[in-house]
């Protein structure tokens, strides 16, 4: 960033002082004892590193001292939203910063989404509530941590999976540029998009996000993000030519289902209420704005925000789906909603036939209770965290003044803590979170937080047990 900022005749000092922080506190940790963490440690390391780095994304932003994310809050709150692949902002003014502070923006994403690809795959089993046992069974894989003999082979691995899609789509940005279908797509931009898109992450040095570029641009963000979105165990079997598993995966099966369920119906809902005739247009939004919310990238072509309650409603729903376990994305995953219908029906099932024994199963292998019920655990503890955030936030903004509709306070709570981005009313595609009282910021940083680690690993550090020896 501090080259990026020479380039651009910018100053280097917000640059700088992290970039030392950091060195110093690396440098301090090679002095402890090396050694394989426990899973107590795991919790602890995973949690720690994640609000650690956004600590230190936040020094760019105080220290470049421009717009709203001079202030400390807001600050803490971007740079929260950025290295958890949020996409919600504060920024209600993008021309008063430079393009390495919204370039920083974009890296602290992609660095995220980076992260949670390598902790889903590589910790999976001791930090998030039996996923890689679903994982395991989902993708036919023996052992999702072991794709090479070691697991930092398998990091290495999917680092690089991830590096080569972000790269690939850089490329075809500036291959657009070239054809003369997408003049405003410049290297700057290319490189950004490409970081925020292949993270499932949303943020965007542009005021009008991915509707500042051409049609066939909003196409090509679409294609990555729900490549994006797709598991990258699958990807890399698929890039070797195996395609078997994406085949036969139920799981991609029901996201490919939710995401063009969810088109139609919105699609139609736009079309009755004249918003758009039928047409290209008509399907690009709301592919466009489907497709974003589902894979909690929270890019935007349009303010859906302006649209009536119908769509609304579908894409705030669409807002506790998620991707695929072993993506980017956040919220709930639709391998946990698969497990959770299937369950669903098969208690259904032996409620009428009480002596009979049904196993759930994934792509025809069988699940164990104890997943099972892990699985409604966490889809349960995520229903109360949203609805006491809900809360949390109309009882917040009474309190400040702060005008906020229901449905508002809903969305944002539903887009901060499952990490989708963008909300309704103010903090709309177009908005900003800016408004908001810092007590119900703060709030949501953490909530940012604790769901972008799938909610375990901060909530374990909470109890007794955990700092007995």
């Amino acid at each position: 960033m501090g080259l990026l900022a020479v380039g651009y005749r910018e100053p280097v000092v917000p640059f700088l002082v992290p970039f030392v922080v950091t060195l110093a506190v690396g440098l301090s940790l090679e002095r402890f004892e090396r050694g394989d963490p426990g899973p107590r440690e795991a919790f602890l390391l995973v949690a720690s590193a994640w609000l650690a780095v956004a600590l230190v994304g936040t020094l760019p932003f105080v220290l470049a001292g421009n717009g709203t994310l001079a202030d400390p809050v807001n600050a803490l709150f971007e740079s929260m939203s950025g290295i958890t692949t949020t996409g919600a902002t504060v920024i209600d003014d993008f021309a008063v910063h430079g393009r390495a502070v919204l370039m920083w923006r974009q890296v602290l994403q992609w660095l995220g989404g980076l992260g949670i690809l390598v902790l889903a795959v590589g910790l999976l089993s001791e930090l998030s509530m039996s996923g890689a046992q679903l994982m395991e069974t989902e993708t036919r894989t023996q052992d999702v941590t072991k794709l090479t003999p070691r697991i930092e082979g398998t990091a290495r691995l999917l680092g690089g999976l991830y590096v080569g899609l972000t790269a690939l789509m850089v490329f075809v940005l500036l291959a657009l540029r070239a054809a003369g279908v997408a003049p405003e797509m410049d290297l700057y931009n290319a490189v950004a998009h490409a970081l925020t898109t292949v993270a499932t992450a949303g943020f965007s040095p542009e005021a009008e996000s991915v509707g500042a570029f051409s049609p066939v641009v909003q196409w090509v963000v679409v294609a990555f993000m729900f490549v994006g979105a797709t598991n990258f165990v699958v990807l890399y079997h698929l890039s070797r030519g195996d395609t078997t598993r994406l085949r036969d995966s139920e799981e991609f099966r029901v996201y490919l289902g939710v995401v063009l369920g969810a088109v139609v119906v919105v699609g139609t809902m736009l079309f009755l209420d004249g918003e758009y005739p039928l047409g290209e247009e008509l399907l690009r939004a709301t592919v466009f704005q489907v497709t974003s919310i589902v894979t909690t990238t929270g890019y935007a072509t349009v303010d859906f925000d302006l649209w009536s309650a119908g769509p609304r409603h579908v894409l705030f729903l669409g807002m506790f789906v998620g991707g695929m376990a072993g993506s980017t994305t956040c919220s709930i995953k639709t391998l946990r909603w698969l497990v959770v219908g299937k369950t669903f029906r098969r208690d259904l099932f032996t409620a009428v036939h009480p002596q009979a024994i049904r196993p759930v199963r994934l792509s025809g292998r069988a699940i164990d209770e104890g997943t099972v019920r892990d699985v409604y655990t966490y889809t349960l503890v995520s229903v109360v965290i949203f609805g006491l955030l809900t809360v949390f936030v109309v009882v917040d903004a009474a309190r400040a003044g702060v005008e906020v509709t229901e449905f508002g306070a809903m969305g944002a709570a539903a887009s901060t803590f499952l990490n989708i981005g963008p909300a309704f009313g103010f903090a709309g595609p177009y908005g900003s979170y800016e408004p908001f009282p810092d007590s119900t910021k703060l709030v949501m940083v953490a909530m940012m937080w604790v769901g972008r680690i799938e909610i375990f690993p901060v909530l374990t550090l909470l109890t007794r047990s955990f700092w007995r020896s």
